[in-house]
């Protein structure tokens, strides 16, 4: 598979080839989804947490006498039927991650990469670089490449004017190759890619 290469200013850049093994592929939605669903329980805190009828501060003395009232038999205020009683079955602390093959997680990520170039929403960019920190001048490069909700792989070092100029622009994401990861992939548009992080993909899977 053949992909022009463009210039942040939208000019052309020559051509590269991309690997069939890792763009080429017919993306799975049952692998993808089972990977998105392992780093969204990975990034979740499970700090979530009711107290029980042990923890609730309130006095364990029988409310009333057991007999004579015409009422139902109660003991403690801290059952979870009265107001400022505990919490029956209520979340505890917890970790919500689970395991996922590594072959998994790698096969995953060619998948994602594969349905961003079969859905043409894959632009590969010689290099992110940018003389200064201004917003502005990015987001005309952006509008001349089309890109209003996009996710940006560079090489290993990211060029830190490009970096600072993108940080304050709404549905555009950087990442150095290294964060690379199929929900923020899946999460945005386009997926905008530098010659040096198609090598590195490359590398990574032979």
């Amino acid at each position: 598979m053949e992909l022009n290469v463009k210039t942040l200013e939208g000019k052309d850049a020559g051509k590269v080839s991309l690997s069939d093994e890792i763009f080429g592929l017919d993306p799975r939605e049952d692998i993808l989804a089972r990977m998105v669903r392992w780093q969204l329980a990975n990034k979740r805190q499970g700090t979530h947490k009711t107290k029980t009828r042990a923890e609730v501060s309130r006095t364990g003395a029988k409310m009333y006498k057991q007999k004579g009232t015409g009422r139902a038999r109660h003991h403690s205020a801290r059952a979870p039927q009265f107001r400022g009683g505990g919490k029956a079955h209520g979340p505890v602390v917890r970790s919500h991650a689970h395991d996922l093959p590594k072959k998994v997680r790698a096969l995953a990520l060619r998948h994602a990469l594969s349905a961003k170039a079969k859905a043409e929403q894959l632009i590969i960019v010689d290099q992110f670089v940018a003389a200064d920190a201004k917003t502005k001048l990015l987001v005309g490069s952006f509008e001349a490449l089309g890109l209003n909700n996009a996710l940006l792989i560079g090489g290993a070092e990211l060029d830190s004017n490009f970096k600072l100029a993108a940080s304050n622009i709404p549905n555009i994401d950087v990442l150095p190759i290294q964060g690379i990861n199929v929900y923020d992939i899946l999460r945005r548009g386009k997926l905008v890619l530098t010659k040096a992080a198609v090598e590195a993909l490359e590398e990574r899977f032979k």
